[in-house]
């Protein structure tokens, strides 16, 4: 009897941790919310966002975004996008900057993001989350909808 309980206890325990360990190596680095730290974030073209938040969290076989952003002026900017980080472009909703977002990993932490307008790519970004996780930075490059030149350092705070 102890020895039949005693199997059953260790393959229990086991299922669970090989779950556990499943669930955790599906988990992307930059899953989370984030706000950006403007003090610590440059924009080229300027001015910088009032605020800016940003939260990732697994969705069906992907993940979802959802940004919430008030622009310099003032104005409330929210951008969703449904994805999966295969380099493959899924339609993005809110911004006016981009239609299409595409999501490339290249290391453990470390992502590619390339937004597109009509077709066309507007913004190549390079995400790197810090190796605890705690913040991350995103280098971004291209030009917007209005063909303004775009070279931002945005330093992120993990919430």
């Amino acid at each position: 009897m102890r020895i039949r309980t005693m199997l059953i206890i260790a393959n229990v325990v086991g299922v669970l941790l090989t779950a556990f360990v499943l669930v955790a190596e599906s988990q992307e680095a930059f899953y989370g919310m984030w706000k950006v730290d403007v003090s610590k974030s440059k924009y080229s073209p300027g001015p910088a966002p009032k605020s800016n938040m940003k939260k990732y969290e697994p969705w069906q076989d992907g993940f979802k975004a959802t940004q919430d952003m008030v622009t310099a002026k003032g104005e409330k900017v929210h951008v969703e996008v449904v994805a999966k980080v295969d380099g493959k472009d899924y339609p993005g909703k809110g911004s006016p900057d981009a239609d299409t977002y595409a999501f490339k990993k290249i290391d453990a932490r470390t992502y590619e993001v390339t937004q597109k307008k009509d077709g066309k790519v507007t913004i190549v970004s390079k995400m790197v989350v810090a190796p605890d996780g705690k913040s991350r930075t995103i280098n971004q490059t291209g030009k917007s909808a209005k063909g303004e030149p775009v070279n931002n350092l945005i330093y992120w705070d993990k919430q």
